[in-house]
């Protein structure tokens, strides 16, 4: 049987759900506007990780035009909103960007996530994820979404690749 770290050898790609995982899950209305917050520690491993040569991808059922904004500025290389059915933006965000399942990292907290962490090299997820996720996942973070759990995975696998705390660590 493989090992979680073993698993992390081969990954050049993070794929991330937004709702529950960069955030907190919580949805503020404020007026009427729907208002979520994203953690600055996410932020910094995402750049990081881009910065290093990694490939990083978001596919949400969310539709946030704010939040998508702020991870393209992060440089996220692409922002699936409205994904219906997360396989299906999965399987396209594959063809377009070339790489194969074993290479990708996949954080998820429900239900919808399922079936793309079932295909993924590593599944992980929130402490918080729904028990049907946790079941699933080759690792569990100790932190919850939108608590820098985006940041505990992007920091082992860069980590273990020898990309963390370099001397381009410092600025963003």
């Amino acid at each position: 049987m493989i090992s979680y770290k073993e698993r992390l050898s081969p990954i050049t790609t993070f794929v991330f759900d937004v709702d529950g995982v960069l955030t907190t899950g919580e949805v503020l209305l404020v007026n009427g506007t729907v208002i979520r917050t994203l953690n600055s520690k996410d932020g910094y491993a995402i750049q990081y990780a881009v910065k290093k040569g990694y490939r990083v991808l978001m596919i949400t059922g969310g539709n946030s035009q704010d939040v998508k904004d702020r991870l393209e500025g992060l440089g996220a290389h692409k922002v699936m909103l409205r994904s219906a059915d997360k396989l299906v933006v999965y399987e396209q965000l594959k063809q377009e960007f070339d790489f194969s399942d074993n290479e990708v990292l996949y954080m998820g907290d429900d239900i919808p996530d399922i079936p793309v962490m079932r295909l993924v090299g590593v599944s992980t997820c929130p402490q918080d994820a729904a028990v049907e996720v946790k079941a699933i996942c080759h690792y569990q973070s100790p932190l919850n979404g939108g608590r820098a759990c985006v940041r505990d995975v992007i920091e082992q696998v860069m980590r273990l690749h020898g990309k963390w705390m370099n001397d381009d660590a410092y600025h963003w």
